[in-house]
């Protein structure tokens, strides 16, 4: 028996983990996959949001984080490249979060709103870090495309 399957059996050995496993999927990737794909939908006012908040070049950044964002939801939901995908949602929100949503130095009336969204963006951090520290193991009920 290979390493990865014994691996696999010790970490959906539970009854339902599987089943568990595949909505965290579907609820942690739709969700990632419809905020890129709202990058899109909605690039001219996210476009000068990022652009007041300093961000360089934003017309090309808000179609870029889209697309990392778009990658990163749809992989994880189906088992795609794994490790890639949930890369890509860490390197984006470890990158953008402070930027966008630092509370710290917003004006008092708008401080709980970036305290709420940065602290939203933390506890998607700590999934997407989850869902890659899982990559390398092969995921029940997954396309299981990856490198």
């Amino acid at each position: 028996m290979s390493p990865d399957v014994v691996l696999q059996a010790s970490v959906f050995e539970s009854p339902g983990a599987g089943v568990a496993f595949l909505l965290a999927r579907v609820l942690f990737g739709a969700v990632i996959a419809f905020m890129g794909l709202n990058h899109f939908l909605n690039a001219e006012s996210m476009s000068g949001y990022a652009g007041a908040k300093g961000v360089p070049a934003p017309d090309l950044a808000v179609p870029f984080t889209g697309g990392m964002l778009l990658f990163g939801g749809l992989g994880v939901l189906l088992g795609v490249f794994p490790v890639l995908a949930a890369g890509a949602v860490v390197v984006f929100l470890v990158v953008t979060t402070p930027a966008m949503h630092d509370f710290w130095a917003a004006p008092e009336e708008e401080q709980m709103t970036e305290m709420t969204q940065f602290l939203k963006n933390v506890v998607m951090l700590g999934a997407a870090l989850g869902f890659l520290a899982l990559g390398g193991v092969p995921w029940p009920f997954a396309v299981g495309a990856g490198l």
